[in-house]
């Protein structure tokens, strides 16, 4: 405290100018219409952009709040859209007994495509409900398929592993085949037993066949880049560009097919 009396007395010339000062320009802004409005102006310039840079960061910090909000209303979309028009008043509603098809959102924490026999680790599992042979996507195409879960974790046989078989087709004329992948590039996977008479087109759109318990039809896969008959001239070998970068992947969808396990149950019986 006596530092600050001792700081007063020093400067008490230079304070008491500081004040008189102050009150000058006062009472000029004041009777003077101009400079109360060039005040307001540069107040205002001043204020807005301290306001615009907290609320940039606010928008910053809240990023992870709106991206969760994206991805549940993804989930919404996709089941409406992979579900039949019959049952979409369903989804709205907290009974999911009609719902065909169920997504749940994930992100990948691990993710290979060097090797041969490539699996990708997502942070959801069984106490999210996942289990074994669950279908994989994100918003541009399929990922893989389940393959073992934890409480909390679940592995994904990559598209891009050599056991992987999944069925697609044609979008344009519904002939299918099967997606398997050759071990070689990450960027094109390979589709087989496409019979001779479909007419492929380099560019055609490959989709999901919905001839399995796993994928819904239509989910997108990726486009013909190349293609050739097989040695006996039966069947396409064609190479497909994925829509995944599949080098590159964080935000994933679940799918679960509630009706899985009947239809399963029904085919083994045969």
């Amino acid at each position: 405290m006596q530092q600050i009396i001792n700081f007063i007395i020093r400067n008490k010339t230079f304070l008491f100018f500081l004040l008189l000062f102050s009150i000058s320009i006062l009472f000029t802004i004041q009777s003077h219409s101009y400079h109360k409005s060039k005040f307001i102006n540069s107040a205002n310039f001043l204020t807005g952009g301290v306001y615009n840079s907290l609320n940039s960061i606010s928008e910053y910090f809240n990023l992870k709040y709106q991206n969760d909000l994206l991805v549940e209303e993804n989930n919404r979309l996709k089941s409406l859209l992979y579900n039949s028009e019959s049952q979409i008043d369903s989804v709205f509603t907290d009974s999911i007994k009609n719902v065909l098809y169920k997504f749940t959102a994930a992100n990948i924490i691990r993710n290979t495509y060097t090797s041969t026999d490539n699996i990708l680790l997502i942070n959801k599992g069984e106490k999210d409900s996942i289990q074994q042979d669950f279908g994989v996507i994100t918003n541009l195409g399929i990922v893989g398929i389940i393959d073992h879960t934890s409480k909390n974790y679940a592995t994904t046989i990559s598209v891009l592993n050599t056991t992987s078989k999944i069925s697609a087709q044609l979008k344009k004329s519904n002939h299918f085949g099967t997606l398997t992948w050759n071990g070689k590039d990450p960027a094109l996977a390979q589709l087989i037993d496409i019979p001779k008479i479909a007419p492929v087109i380099k560019g055609d759109t490959i989709v999901t066949s919905g001839r399995s318990s796993i994928f819904p039809e239509g989910i997108p896969v990726g486009t013909v880049d190349n293609f050739k008959l097989d040695l006996a001239e039966n069947y396409y070998e064609i190479d497909v560009k994925l829509f995944n970068d599949m080098t590159n992947l964080e935000h994933v969808y679940i799918i679960e097919n509630v009706d899985a396990k009947e239809i399963n149950n029904l085919i083994n019986e045969n």
